[in-house]
This record gives structure tokens, C-alpha cells and sequence, in this order.
């Protein structure tokens, strides 16, 4: 049975309009006509997957099968080959060598880090002041990651440079993978700007990983993990900047909209208030209270839902038969993560904000590849708990102390997610 071939194709350019015009509105709908829909991307033949269980296949149950896709070999010259773009015995190599870094008593002893940041930007703030919240996220998400990873006294400056950089290299990166090849040799403002940040951020993270070679010493970071576990300085380098890209884009857009959300929906925030109150009773959160948090937790799953990644590419290795198309090896596959995130089928209501939904039986209840904001299998992402757990603890920190009021509605810039732009929003201290 041939593939049905997704509509609104251009001449020549095909899809590619559809998809830099309408973005998650066009690959959203793409179920309806079929488990898997080609698309045409200039040149380039591409299967988008709509279906959770043929998900769940590429993710898992074939993803041995299956490597990086053509969207990842454009971040490689440039992000080397950390996990996030690795392949085959190299990555699990690294998979293994990272994991302690990211056990449930590293994170533990990470909790602490996280809530003193989120409580330091809270206490900066100023009654009635309009906070554009997605850069206080950005900055919280970045402080937190680097101090993680880096607690020299050398990366302090590292983090400066990474709240310098990494945003520009993480949009005009998607902008790359999304463009032609020759597009990024042409003179434009987005590609300098792209070109400087790398180099920055190349230079600092280099002289972070000379700087603990001189000294040895096991700070209890992640930067040491990777040094103890004999990794090269170009392996660490790697590693630390795609723990950087991966780890800081994520979290930053969750805690934007998850404070977006709460303050947005009276009834949500009553209850979150409630919950905080009830447990926290004005101390700062820790890692034990992240299980204490069922409330806050079903918020930051929500979050998760609503607005994750738009989405990932896969290369197949062999031939690989997903429902009833059939894919000859070297076929890219595309997988959406915001769209098997707004499917009915799955999800009731999608475009509602409902933490409620979160309950164990719904929960038990979802197909597998139905839900996937950290992605699954061997490439689920190493720091999914890491990355709940922050967002939990400064959820928690924030609105402990602070109520946020949106002065307007929110605003979204889609480049590989939901990035909300703009996002004004008024303190008011919690009495």
C-alpha cells in the first residue's frame, strides 16, 4: 500500500513552506491522513510517524535499527559527538561513562543548587514589577546547569558565557537544520552570530576542562564525572556542550509556561498554593519533596505535554517496515512529539491546560509512544529527572513566595519548540 503524501506540497520546494509557515499547526493535523504520511522537504523524501505505537517502534522496540537523522547531521560540525548526536557503539560508550553523573544521588545532592538559584532570582525581584519571564527562566535554567557541571571557580565564567551564547546557538542551529546547506555559508547576520557564539562558547568550556586537569579534584559536578571516568578532553568537551544545549532549552520553556499557566488559571494556582503551603509550610523545597509534590508534579507533567518539542529525526539502518509502509534503508523518519502530544486520540481535549488529566489511571492508561518529552529507548535523554526535578523545586521556590499575572496573552515563536515570546508578567508578593 503506498504512503499517502501529505497535502499543501509546493513544486520543488514541497513540504518545507508548510512546515516554516504553519509549523505545529501543519504537523499536528498530519494523522488524519495516515499512521505514517510522507513529505517531501525540497529534495529530501521524509515519513512523519503519527501514530504512538509506531512511535514507541522507532523509539524502541526497532530503534536498533534506526540512527540520526538529517536535522542532527547539521549540529555536528558544530556540537561534535556528544550523545545527543552520536551513533552506534560510540554513543551507548558514552551513555555508560555518563550515567553516574545522573544517578538519583547526584541529583540529590544537584537539589540544593537548584532551589538556592530559583530562590536567588525570586528574592531579585520587586513587588509590581513586570518580569519577562522566559528570560528569567533562560538565566535560572543556565545558572543551574552550570553550576551543576562546572563548580570551579572558573565556571562562574563559563556560566556567564552560556547565558551569552547558548539561546544563539540553539535558534539560528534549528534555522540551519531546517535550510538548505548553502544557506549557512551565505553572509547573514544569523550565521555571524551563530559562528561567534560556538567560538565563545568553545574557548570558555576548553579552559574549564584545562583548569580541572591542573587541579584533579572531584568537586562532586558533572565536568568531574566525565574527567574521572577517563573520557579525552574532546569527548568532555563534547559531552559538556550538548549537556548544555539539550539540558538548558528544555527546562527554560517548561518553567516559562508552567508559571504562564498557574498564573493564568486561578483555580490551578489556588490548588498549587495549597499544596506548597501544606507541605513546604515556608522552608525551601529539597529532593525529598519532589514526591511530596503530587499537585505541583501533575503541572509540570501538563507543562511537558502542552509544550514540548516539535520535532526529531531518524535515519533507518536497514530496511524497516512501520505499519504498512515499508522504508529502505538510509529513509528519513520524523517524529513529533508536539503532535503526538495534541492528538485526541490520546489526549481529550488537547489544547486544554489540565493538570487534573495527570491521574494514575490516565497515566497507566497511555499507550506507549503516546507521551514522549524526553524522547525513549536507548536515547531516551540521560537528564529527564534531572530536568523534572528542577522544574518541580523552582515551581515550588517561585510560587511559594510570588504570584505571576499575565499583563497580556501569551505569545509563542516556534523554532524547535514552543518558545514563548514575550512573556509579561506582574509580581506580587504572596501574603
Amino acid at each position: 500500500m503506498p504512503v499517502p503524501v501529505a497535502p499543501r506540497r509546493w513544486p520543488l520546494l514541497g513540504h518545507t513552506p508548510a512546515m516554516l509557515i504553519q509549523r505545529a499547526r501543519f504537523t499536528d493535523a498530519l494523522h488524519q491522513h495516515g499512521d505514517v504520511v510522507r513529505l517531501d522537504l525540497g529534495p529530501l523524501h521524509a515519513y512523519f510517524v503519527t501514530d504512538a505505537a509506531l512511535t514507541h517502534e522507532v523509539l524502541v522496540s526497532q530503534g536498533s535499527k534506526f540512527r540520526k537523522g538529517a536535522m542532527f547531521d547539521k549540529f555536528q560540525p558544530y556540537l561534535g559527538t556528544g550523545l545527543l548526536l552520536s551513533n552506534g557503539e560510540h554513543h551507548l560508550r558514552q551513555r555508560r561513562l555518563m550515567q553516574p553523573a545522573f544517578h538519583r544521588e547526584r541529583i540529590e545532592n544537584y537539589a540544593p543548587t537548584m532551589a538556592r538559584a530559583a530562590a536567588g532570582l525570586a528574592a531579585r525581584w520587586q513587588p509590581g514589577e513586570v518580569r519577562v519571564v522566559e528570560n528569567d527562566m533562560q538565566e535560572l535554567a543556565v545558572t543551574v546547569v552550570g553550576e551543576t557541571l562546572f563548580s570551579t571557580e572558573i565556571g562562574a565564567r563559563a556560566v556567564e558565557e552560556v547565558r551569552r551564547s547558548i539561546f544563539t546557538v540553539i535558534q539560528q542551529g534549528m534555522i540551519r537544520a531546517l535550510s538548505p546547506s548553502f544557506v549557512e555559508k551565505l553572509p547573514l547576520p544569523g550565521n555571524r552570530e551563530f559562528d561567534t557564539a560556538i567560538a565563545r562558547m568553545k574557548t570558555v568550556v576548553q579552559q574549564v576542562i584545562e583548569s580541572w586537569r591542573a587541579d584533579g579534584t572531584d568537586h562532586g559536578d558533572v565536568l568531574s564525572t566525565l574527567l574521572l571516568a577517563g573520557m579525552t578532553d574532546q569527548q568532555t568537551y563534547d559531552e559538556v556542550l550538548t549537556l548544555l544545549t539539550a539540558g538548558i532549552e528544555t527546562t527554560a520553556i517548561a518553567l516559562a509556561w508552567a508559571l504562564y499557566e498557574v498564573g493564568n488559571n486561578p483555580e490551578i494556582e489556588h490548588r498549587l498554593h495549597t499544596e506548597l503551603d501544606s507541605v513546604l509550610a515556608g522552608r525551601p523545597p529539597a529532593f525529598a519533596d519532589v514526591e511530596a509534590l503530587p499537585y505541583t508534579t501533575q503541572i509540570v507533567q501538563e507543562t511537558l505535554r502542552h509544550y514540548p518539542i516539535w520535532f526529531v529525526m531518524r535515519r533507518t539502518l536497514t530496511e524497516v517496515q512501520l505499519g504498512d509502509a515499508h522504508l529502505p534503508a538510509g529513509t528519513e523518519v520524523i517524529i513529533s512529539p508536539h503532535a503526538l502530544h495534541h492528538d485526541e486520540r490520546y489526549f481529550p481535549d488537547p489544547r486544554r491546560f489540565s493538570p487534573d488529566r495527570w491521574t494514575p489511571s490516565f497515566t497507566a492508561s497511555l499507550p506507549r509512544g503516546a507521551f514522549v518529552p524526553f524522547g525513549g529507548g536507548n536515547r531516551q535523554c540521560l537528564g529527564n529527572t534531572f530536568a523534572t526535578t528542577e522544574i518541580v523545586i523552582t515551581l515550588a521556590t517561585i510560587a511559594s513566595r510570588w504570584r505571576l499575572v499575565p499583563t497580556r496573552p501569551a505569545r509563542v515563536k516556534f523554532t524547535s519548540a514552543p518558545y514563548p515570546s514575550g512573556l509579561l508578567m506582574k509580581a506580587v508578593p504572596r501574603n
